[in-house]
């Protein structure tokens, strides 16, 4: 009874009270990641990662974050990130991580989003909606719900984590989303670890057979990079690129793709 009382009044809540944040005892901010494109040499996305007002860590912020103020935190982030993004002249594509279990029903839920994109100018498709792997589903059809919902408004949707979570490659088959990012569980030390090898490349085969996007995520060394760029991978994320840039864009340089 008392969880269904909840999601009336946040389904009732105004595109604006999400817009401020209504409700949440804290307030926080973002850094962003860039996901660079080698065979263009340039910045593809920047990812969106949650830090406090003075860029203390994500756990500071998301250690406050619960049942009952999971869809106010969730609302609350895509504002400030499209709100930022577009203040700190952002032409890429945005990745946006979110709370699948946190939204109700999709087609109120995205008004806020929908609203702050118009107002700001932030080109809706290049907004990316990343669902954790991790996170585990409570209703799989509300999720394809999501999903269906999002693309048909012209969002893109990626599978963050892939590889370390629940589903595995079912998710590519089950919700067919326009990218995935490898766990960096797959990606440490990969050129030297035969069985990963193994694995990465055939993920990176069913990606390109589906059309999916694959992006090597959690890269930090070079030989991780000079392996991964060998067998195909065309995007990268991770700290040999650039570490997450509080409240700014870091643009990597250009030796780092030879």
């Amino acid at each position: 009874m008392g969880n269904n009382l909840n999601k009336e009044i946040l389904i009732g809540m105004s595109c604006a009270e999400c817009s401020n944040a209504a409700g949440l005892l804290f307030d926080f901010s973002f850094a962003f990641q860039p996901i660079v494109d080698i065979h263009k040499q340039c910045v593809w996305s920047y990812e969106a990662l949650v830090r406090g007002i003075n860029g203390e860590s994500a756990y500071s912020v998301l250690d406050r974050v619960d049942d009952n103020n999971r869809y106010r935190f969730d609302q609350a982030c895509r504002v400030k990130i499209i709100q930022l993004a577009t203040r700190l002249g952002m032409k890429e594509r945005l990745n946006i991580n979110f709370f699948p279990n946190a939204i109700y029903k999709p087609e109120l839920c995205i008004r806020t989003t929908l609203a702050v994109a118009k107002e700001t100018g932030f080109p809706i498709e290049n907004i990316v909606f990343e669902i954790t792997e991790g996170e585990k589903i409570r209703d799989e059809k509300h999720l394809m719900n999501i999903i269906e919902t999002y693309k048909h408004l012209g969002f893109s949707i990626a599978i963050d984590d892939f590889g370390a979570g629940y589903a595995g490659l079912n998710l590519l088959a089950t919700y067919q989303p326009d990218s995935i990012k490898l766990d960096i569980v797959l990606i440490k030390d990969i050129h030297k670890h035969v069985p990963r090898q193994a694995i990465v490349r055939a993920i990176l085969s069913v990606c390109n057979e589906l059309n999916i996007t694959l992006v090597a995520e959690g890269v930090e060394t070079k030989e991780e990079y000079q392996f991964l760029k060998g067998i195909g991978i065309r995007y990268f994320q991770g700290y040999y690129f650039a570490r997450p840039a509080f409240e700014a864009l870091e643009i990597p340089e250009a030796a780092l793709y030879l």
